[in-house]
């Protein structure tokens, strides 16, 4: 297994990638309303990504992806394509996925909205599924086993008996926008990854309602729940540091509680 340990050029760089990519989330929250198509989000995103930032969108044609962003709405787990025809209605949950390339580096954030007024378990699946990520960034330290996230994110999944998608995990990332080590975000006593100090690495939960269970649209990239339940997602960009950690993408007034 190759793990790229940082230097401080990299990390200098990583800072001001994730930086940016918070922007992009803090700028559109304000969009994030009833009436709007996820297309005119992906439109105002890519217009500020490209024209204000002056960067490019990692997901823009990354193996064909024919947007700026993923946009994923109630039962679509990731990789939800903005769409003219997906309107957002009162009630709804959405994910944006934010990843930017500046001078060969890659950011990755994530983060969910909710539409007028949500049902109480929309509401406790975006608060719980924050938490657990909130909770295993909080333990992210140079000398802790990797596995250790995945135990503390299951913990708090299990005991609200929502459930945890595998086929997705957090990843490394740097001038790759995918690397090792593979972050799962359940308990694997095979993963004997020992934390160190420089590396950087996602970590990005997504959480079901129902059952774990998921398919593939036919557009292939849509993935939902196979029993149409909501889905949520967060998404960090985490440098591992002596004594700690220090999120990337942070966004202004966010606190990792």
């Amino acid at each position: 297994m190759m793990i790229i340990i940082k230097n401080n050029f990299d990390i200098k760089k990583m800072k001001e990638v994730g930086k940016l990519t918070s922007n992009v989330l803090e700028m559109i929250k304000k969009y994030v309303i009833e009436g709007i198509s996820t297309k005119e989000i992906d439109e105002i995103c890519h217009d500020y990504i490209y024209n204000k930032q002056k960067v490019v969108s990692a997901c823009l044609g990354y193996k064909g992806y024919p947007k700026s962003t993923c946009i994923s709405v109630n039962d679509v787990v990731c990789h939800g394509i903005p769409n003219k025809n997906k309107i957002l209605k009162n009630g709804d949950i959405v994910n944006i996925d934010i990843s930017l390339k500046k001078d060969g580096y890659f950011g990755d954030s994530s983060r969910m909205f909710l539409v007028g007024k949500c049902s109480k378990i929309a509401k406790k699946l975006c608060k719980i599924t924050k938490k657990s990520l909130y909770s295993a960034i909080k333990i992210v330290k140079h000398g802790i086993k990797l596995n250790k996230i995945g135990k503390k994110i299951e913990k708090i999944i299990k005991k609200h008996k929502f459930s945890i998608v595998k086929e997705y995990c957090g990843h490394g990332i740097g001038k790759n926008f995918h690397e090792e080590p593979y972050v799962l975000h359940y308990y694997s006593p095979y993963n004997k990854i020992i934390l160190k100090e420089n590396m950087i690495f996602t970590i990005e939960p997504m959480i079901n309602s129902g059952k774990r269970n998921i398919i593939c649209d036919k557009d292939k990239w849509t993935i939902k729940t196979k029993d149409k339940s909501l889905s949520a997602q967060y998404e960090h960009t985490i440098l591992v540091k002596k004594n700690g950690y220090e999120v990337l993408t942070l966004r202004k007034n966010e606190n990792i509680f």
